[in-house]
């Protein structure tokens, strides 16, 4: 794997830059369309319109047919065009009024990178995005909290995985994920699904990562009306780096502290004015401030874009990704706190301990335009084998001499084939302007698990070791127990929707949409040749208003709901008895406020409740039957900051209040109980500052009070707060970057999947990196 990378990134390479042609088209009444060269529409290009003189300037995104719309006053105005790839482009316009004026600009590729830019300053907040409705919008007309992580944020901390990203992301906390996947906190809810992929469900539980990702967008709230079934608190979704035509040669070395080693590579070319390549690759061999728990990581994605004509664009990637690591479940607790071992203390044996996943991701999407109206079809084709052995501590004995472990293995493999086709269009009736959006999904999920029980010394099924040494090699079988998973899950989907979003005048826009979900589950026991199937016909709305006093700022209420079929996120909660019961539902309200302070700079705030209910209980009168009467409640406010505070100095983080607790008894806990990993307070903030051309410092801090570990309430994580650093210094074409994190080496616990299940933080580590482009 290793060889072909080098060998198809050096191919890539050698290709020269070809100079392509593209147009950009803005309309001014001030109205405006962008196009490239070739005619084809730039979408999000940022247009901004200053007043000549005085007065504040306003800037907008394109949208997919490179239109735009600004209202102004009478005057004269310079007009700036920008977009990723493209020359800027500026002219000087005058507006009558009232009138209506249209120009077209055509934006010039950027020329060959002879001198690469790695020294501008960093872009951490994104102006618009089309994944939370499915049309390209204004990040501050989103109806519902957004962060946005972009690339450039991700690469100035060296961040690898989705618990980096959430890392800033008000309102969201990582989960244990019994450290074998990637698992998340989302206002009260944890989930080990709700991730999408370009929009698209990849909700097998592995670990991701984020070599080839343009950005990471985390939509908070129920997201069924663009998402379907789940995503009862937000969804995480990652914006894959697509071939452009732009030239790009890009390598970072990492390494750093325990053994940490990582490549990565990304090669982008148009091969000529209508086919252009991309290729994205990654390895990496670390170590980890646990004892002897390692991860081994490679993967490689192909993209090709394909301009059959100014009105069609075809694009097609792929991805093969391989992770191996030690399985690795943390320390215990003792006396309602984390054990007093050292934090690499290893528990178990990790010898025998194991995590794989292999992914093939394969994609298509078709793109065409016929006037006004837009059509899209995206199939996604998923290939999923994952696995895992871990040995599990249990409760240390009451003299703190002993620690009790089981140990198990679990397998799943799991195809996914997903189509999505939109239509998306435009009408206007007098003033008012419609966005419409007609949609439909089909889906198919094929499910294989099993599981095996450890047997120590061929017998018992846990074993006890010494608390002072409790890494030990451990005499154990793994086969099946009495009631071990060996099952088969078809999983099928049906949906269609739509969605309006009307612009009634320069002040004032509302959005509504519903979707029609069936979804189809079938369940066979290989063990017993049980089948059990369940059918669920989900609806889910969706309402905002969105107030906009000034452009720049946008005040908004929203409504949304979401369900989650009585199966889980997984599949795996389906049996005789919840055959019969409801899905659970989620709905939220929220109302927040959007400012873009200045083009460069979004504060963020939400105000929101979210319920959760038709969670399951157990029948007080009859223990053998489930009821329906369980339900939680997230109450909470986040605020977001992005950007650049003034040129020199860029900011990404934000706040998070929020109190998640059990209104109405559940399976798992009386009313009054607090819902596990929910702090009532986040804090996290990150700092680039440029001191001069060449050098940047960073400064990050992370905090939060403390949680409960599991639902009983019983173990508390502590609260801390931990300071990162870095600096970065630039040369001609590469940049090198020193980033420190836990400056001060704090003591700290950061998850857990269970009382006795609970993970240290790193310990102070420092960490190098070079990117060099050509």
């Amino acid at each position: 794997m290793r060889r072909l990378l080098f060998l198809a990134l050096l191919l890539l390479s050698s290709f020269p830059p070809v100079a392509v042609a593209q147009t950009a088209l803005q309309q001014f009444s001030l109205t405006g369309t962008v196009l490239d060269p070739s005619r084809a529409p730039i979408v999000a290009a940022r247009v901004t319109v200053v007043p000549v003189g005085s007065g504040a300037s306003v800037s907008v995104a394109t949208n997919p047919r490179g239109e735009f719309v600004v209202a102004v006053d009478g005057g004269d105005y310079t007009v700036t065009v920008f977009a990723q790839g493209f020359q800027e482009l500026s002219a000087r316009l005058s507006a009558s009024q009232p009138g209506r004026q249209s120009h077209e600009f055509v934006l010039e590729v950027a020329g060959i990178r002879e001198d690469v830019t790695v020294n501008a300053f960093p872009r951490y907040n994104v102006d618009a995005i089309s994944t939370a409705t499915k049309t390209l919008t204004p990040l501050r007309d989103v109806p519902q909290a957004a962060t946005v992580i972009s690339h450039e944020l991700m690469q100035d901390q060296l961040m690898m995985s989705v618990a980096d990203v959430v890392r800033y992301v008000p309102g969201i906390t990582s989960h244990q994920g019994e450290n074998n996947r990637d698992q998340i906190i989302v206002r009260g809810n944890s989930s080990s699904a709700d991730f999408f992929i370009d929009g698209v469900r990849d909700d097998v539980p592995y670990y991701r990562d984020l070599y080839n990702l343009d950005r990471v967008e985390a939509l908070k709230g129920p997201n069924a009306m663009i998402f379907g079934r789940g995503g009862g608190g937000g969804v995480v979704n990652r914006v894959t780096k697509a071939a452009g035509f732009s030239p790009i040669g890009e390598v970072a070395l990492q390494a750093g502290a325990f053994g940490h080693k990582r490549v990565t590579g990304d090669v982008d070319r148009g091969l000529n004015d209508k086919v252009a390549v991309r290729l994205n690759g990654m390895f990496e061999d670390s170590g980890s401030f646990r004892s002897h728990v390692t991860l081994k990581r490679e993967g490689i994605s192909p993209t090709v874009t394909l301009a059959a004509s100014r009105r069609t664009n075809i694009k097609l990637a792929y991805e093969y990704l391989k992770d191996t690591r030690v399985a690795d479940r943390g320390i215990p607790s003792y006396q309602n706190r984390p054990a007093d071992f050292d934090i690499d203390t290893f528990v178990g044996d990790s010898s025998q301990s194991h995590v794989h996943a292999q992914v093939h991701l394969g994609t298509a999407i078709l793109e065409q335009r016929a006037g006004t109206v837009v059509i899209r079809n995206h199939t996604t084709f998923g290939d999923y084998d994952r696995g895992y052995q871990n040995f599990v501590p249990g409760v240390v004995s009451a003299d703190k001499s002993t620690i009790t472990i089981s140990g198990y293995n679990n397998a799943t493999k799991r195809q996914n084939l997903f189509n999505q086709t939109d239509v998306t269009f435009s009408a206007a009736t007098g003033r008012v302007k419609h966005t419409f959006l007609a949609g439909a999904e089909f889906g198919q999920q094929k499910t294989d698990n099993f599981r095996n029980t450890g047997f120590f010394n061929n017998t018992a099924t846990s074993f006890v070791v010494p608390y002072e040494a409790p890494e030990v090699s451990l005499p154990v079988t793994f086969r099946q127990s009495a009631t071990d998973a060996n099952n088969h899950l078809d999983a099928q989907v049906a949906a269609v929707y739509g969605q309006d979003q009307v612009s009634l005048s320069s002040h004032l826009q509302v959005l509504g949409g519903v979707r029609f979900d069936h979804f189809d589950l079938t369940y066979r026991n290989n063990r017993n040749g049980d089948l059990l199937k369940r059918a669920d016909d989900l609806v889910s709305p969706r309402a905002s208003v969105v107030v906009k006093p000034i452009a720049p700022l946008s005040i908004y209420g929203s409504y949304s709901m979401s369900y989650l079929p009585s199966s889980g996120d997984q599949f795996s909660s389906l049996t005789a008895i919840t055959q019969q019961v409801k899905p659970e539902q989620f709905t939220n309200t929220e109302l927040g406020l959007k400012w873009d302070v200045h083009p460069a700079l979004s504060l963020t705030t939400a105000l929101f409740r979210l319920n959760r209910t038709n969670t399951r209980s157990t029948d007080p009168t009859d223990a053998t039957r489930i009821v329906q009467t369980g339900a939680t409640r997230t109450n909470g406010f986040e605020l977001g900051l992005n950007g650049r505070i003034v040129p020199r100095w860029s900011i990404a983080g934000g706040y998070a209040y929020g109190h998640a607790y059990v209104t109405s008894a559940t399976t798992a806990a009386a009313s009054g109980q607090e819902v596990a990993q929910v702090p009532h307070h986040t804090f996290s903030l990150w700092n680039n500052y440029q001191v001069q051309s060449k050098l940047g410092v960073g400064l990050g801090i992370v905090s939060r009070t403390g949680m409960f570990a599991a639902i009983d309430n019983s173990v508390v994580l502590p609260g801390y707060v931990r300071v990162d650093a870095a600096a970065f210094y630039t040369l001609k074409k590469a940049r090198i970057q020193l980033n420190l994190e836990n400056v001060f080496d704090k003591r700290y616990y950061v998850n857990a999947d269970n009382n006795t299940n609970i993970s240290p933080g790193s310990p102070r580590t420092l960490r190098l990196g070079l990117t060099t482009a050509f």
